[in-house]
């Protein structure tokens, strides 16, 4: 990819703070700069037609019942091209295309063609591993993207993405649909007061091409994280190939745990424990609650997700990755956020001129 970044000027940009600290914050864009966006247009392009995120996505914008929860936004191109390596996803993109087709959608021959058919992106590509290419062609372009989960399919490409996020001055965002679960909001609005502690899970299916928990067990991770916040120093697991169980301790010596579940009964969920009281979270209530987030971020450009926090949702994922290799080994967070700072910086200059 040409043309995208002045080396010396990202480099410096890049090379600047430590990962997951002050990339960015929920305010990066305020006053006029918040309201162009705003007043761009409501046309959404697609990258990735190799996800039912796409078309569940389409189908709820497109629907002529559309609540006002999405303020009139549709899509409009979509840009089929996801993983060309992973069988489960590539072999959706045909029957995807054509779904989104009768729903009204032109489909762009390219990314670039794409991007000047829309004023935002859903960037839904299944495979993580080309999710900081994309992004950049997205963000050379000037338009505000929601990223899919996983963000990426490595913590360095992680950074690397909100690194040329501030670089660009564009926020952005990625969540599971899980954070905005039922009984989520009340929850961190403190309806059993103090969190003290949480226990989630999820299905944890593995995909060779991704670290074992990014590919699906972010979900629960991203459950847990939402009840927790941030702040972990340490992960630990034990693991078989039925069952990870993932151990975090946390600064301020509050423990949260996550189960991903590979036989039996699978399903969302878990336990969040307060001063006040106890309480189950993490159910999944369908798509409609993240996409009203996501109208909300580019309606505003306020991202309801911090930069940190995710940063630090992947180097949980990370570590747990590295415990495994360490047979359950305690492995601390900020020992795989320096190497994974170091990374990020040097794979920037693959994309430098």
């Amino acid at each position: 990819m040409k043309n995208l970044i002045k080396r010396r000027d990202f480099i410096i940009s890049a090379s600047a703070g430590v990962a997951g600290a002050g990339l960015m914050n929920n305010s990066f864009l305020t006053g006029r700069q918040t309201q162009n966006i705003a007043a761009t247009g409501r046309r959404i392009g697609i990258i990735g037609l190799d996800t039912s995120h796409s078309t569940a996505f389409t189908r709820a914008l497109n629907d002529s019942a559309a609540g006002p929860e999405f303020g009139g936004f549709r899509v409009t191109a979509a840009f089929p091209r996801g993983s060309s390596e992973i069988k489960s996803s590539y072999e959706r993109i045909p029957a995807y295309t054509e779904e989104v087709k009768k729903l009204g959608v032109e489909i762009s021959g390219s990314i670039n063609e794409l991007l000047g058919k829309c004023d935002f992106v859903l960037l839904e590509t299944n495979d993580g591993r080309l999710h900081l290419e994309q992004a950049l062609e997205v963000m050379k372009a000037g338009r505000l993207m929601f990223i899919d989960k996983p963000i990426a399919a490595s913590l360095p490409d992680t950074i690397a993405i909100f690194k040329a996020a501030e670089y660009y001055k564009l926020p952005l965002f990625s969540s599971s649909s899980l954070r905005y679960g039922t009984g989520m909001a009340e929850i961190k609005n403190g309806s059993i007061g103090k969190i003290t502690g949480a226990d989630t899970y999820s299905p944890a299916t593995l995909e060779r091409t991704h670290p074992d928990l990014f590919w699906y067990g972010i979900h629960g991770v991203e459950t847990l994280y939402t009840v927790m916040g941030t702040g972990c120093k340490s992960v630990s697991g034990i693991f078989t190939d039925e069952t990870d169980f993932v151990t975090g301790v946390w600064k301020d010596n509050r423990i949260g745990t996550f189960r991903g579940i590979r036989k039996g009964k699978t399903d969302y969920g878990g336990t969040a424990f307060g001063e006040k009281g106890i309480s189950q979270v993490g159910r999944y209530d369908g798509y409609n609650s993240l996409l009203a987030e996501i109208i909300k971020f580019f309606q505003t450009g306020v991202p309801p997700v911090t930069p940190e926090e995710t940063i630090e949702i992947f180097s949980f994922l990370t570590a747990a990755f590295e415990s495994k290799k360490l047979n359950g080994s305690p492995v601390l967070i900020d020992s795989v956020l320096k190497q994974a700072e170091y990374e990020a910086t040097e794979k920037m200059r693959d994309f430098a001129l």
